[in-house]
């Protein structure tokens, strides 16, 4: 009997924007051991992903996909563990770096399912308040939304990404 291949660390980096930057995720990637990394541009709530499909098809038994978050990776549960599933399939296992979610151990499949449940809840509550405070904003005769953004002030633009990033951290 032939011992097992050796497993490979396969790094995936995604950024929502063009001209947002991989190099941070990339490095971190790197560190962790991935010799190989995939880099996609394309917003996290969309599950039309170029390069994570081909990287999943190409996927091997053994093979370990990696992320820096799990943000990086999916914005729902559903796509999450659609995700997951097909990695399980192929005999292939999921790790996140920052989260608590190695999918090799049964904590990490639970932690992963119990840390998507809850950033699915957090989506869902922030998209209620924006809802009533446009809609609060318009009973009121005001432009919904933040001014800065509506007229891309690049201050602001950089402030809301940086709430977003101290948010999720």
């Amino acid at each position: 009997m032939s011992p097992p291949p050796p497993r490979r660390l396969i790094g995936y980096a995604r950024v929502s924007t063009e001209d947002q930057l991989n190099d941070a995720q990339v490095d971190e990637l790197k560190a962790s051991g991935c010799r190989v990394v995939h880099q996609e541009h394309g917003s996290g709530a969309s599950r039309s992903r170029p390069v994570l499909a081909k990287l999943m098809r190409e996927i091997a038994a053994g093979d370990v996909l990696i992320v820096v978050r799990l943000d990086r990776l999916a914005r729902s549960v559903s796509h999450l563990l659609e995700v997951i599933e097909q990695l399980e399939a192929r005999g292939a296992h999921f790790r996140s770096l920052r989260d608590p979610i190695d999918t090799s151990t049964p904590q990490g499949v639970f932690s992963l399912q119990v840390l998507g449940a809850v950033a699915q809840l957090e989506r869902a509550l922030i998209a209620e308040r924006t809802k009533a405070g446009m809609k609060a904003a318009k009973a009121r005769g005001r432009l919904a939304g933040n001014p800065g953004l509506r007229e891309r002030r690049p201050e602001a633009v950089r402030a809301i990404s940086a709430a977003r990033q101290r948010a999720y951290i």
